[in-house]
């Protein structure tokens, strides 16, 4: 069933989620997965901890065996396919349901999130109201209700920021002075957005800071957004840390540790160019006393 590989392990982390939630919504023990399949149950825990890779025809028996649809066995056996790949490229689409959204496991297991944030604000640390202008420009045919939906699901993946067990990961967020800036085609929603960032600066594991206009080029600075994601070590193991970022039409996960070094070093350089904390609040409340006024 297991085939250890050299490739990257998001796809098979990712498999190992979606296997045992199929397995788990089926009412199936891991010993029954096992005793269908003929390997141990050690066997099937290591793949659904994402430790070991595992064959397409397996994952095909598993499927059968937990009662999935042809769509999502497509999906969970072109990840079993995808195990030996350099890094792992997500294509977004209808083929992909809305459960099977490997960031936000990944997110959820994170003990630490370092994101650049050179257009956008976080959607860890967006307001609603700029979570609907951010839904309506990138995906303009949506419905209200769809909208209002959406708007939901960001807010309960927010939840991850204060909740009590686990512990929260640590967060710290560079932001471009660009967008704090920017003006959104919605009255006040600019500034309830800053006045959500500078809330956001109260948790104890979260730390923004601003990299001002006037900041020299740096090595991000013909990228968009990424996301550099730490793991807590479970039984022994550690997940490699993993970078994430996304376009027009998927994203790419990485987790190879020569593409890991790049992204350290990225964030170092712009370590030194960032406001302080304490700076970087002082701006934002600069900022939020200039939009207050201009709406009084």
């Amino acid at each position: 069933m297991t085939e250890e590989t050299s490739g990257s392990t998001v796809p098979r982390r990712s498999l190992g989620i979606a296997l045992e939630s199929a397995r788990k919504r089926a009412g199936i023990t891991m010993q029954g997965a096992a005793d269908r399949v003929g390997v141990s149950v050690q066997t099937v825990r290591r793949v659904e901890r994402g430790e070991v890779s595992t064959r397409p025809s397996t994952v095909e028996v598993l499927c059968d065996f937990y009662g999935l649809d042809t769509r999502m066995r497509d999906v969970l056996i072109g990840l079993a396919k995808e195990s030996k790949s350099r890094g792992w490229w997500h294509s977004y689409g209808d083929v992909i349901p809305r459960w099977f959204e490997l960031f936000v496991s990944l997110e959820q297991t994170a003990r630490r999130i370092r994101e650049y944030a050179p257009q956008l604000v976080p959607g860890l640390l967006q307001h609603s109201g700029y979570m609907g202008v951010v839904i309506h420009t990138d995906l303009p045919h949506l419905e209200e209700a769809e909208v209002a939906a959406r708007i939901r699901l960001r807010q309960e993946r927010q939840q991850l920021l204060t909740r009590s067990f686990p512990a929260p990961p640590e967060m710290e967020v560079i932001i471009s002075e660009a967008v704090l800036l920017s003006e959104p085609p919605a009255d006040g929603v600019m500034r309830q957005q800053v006045w959500h960032l500078l809330k956001a600066t109260e948790l104890p594991g979260v730390t923004i800071r601003v990299l001002p206009l006037s900041a020299n080029p740096h090595r991000s600075s013909s990228t968009g957004a990424w996301t550099l994601m730490d793991f807590v070590a479970e039984n022994g193991n550690t997940p490699p840390a993993t970078v994430y970022s996304e376009d027009l039409t998927g994203a790419i996960y990485l987790d190879k540790p020569s593409e890991i070094d790049v992204y350290e070093q990225v964030w170092a350089a712009l370590d030194k160019q960032v406001l302080a904390p304490e700076q970087s609040i002082e701006l934002m409340s600069h900022r939020l006393k200039e939009l207050t006024d201009r709406e009084a």
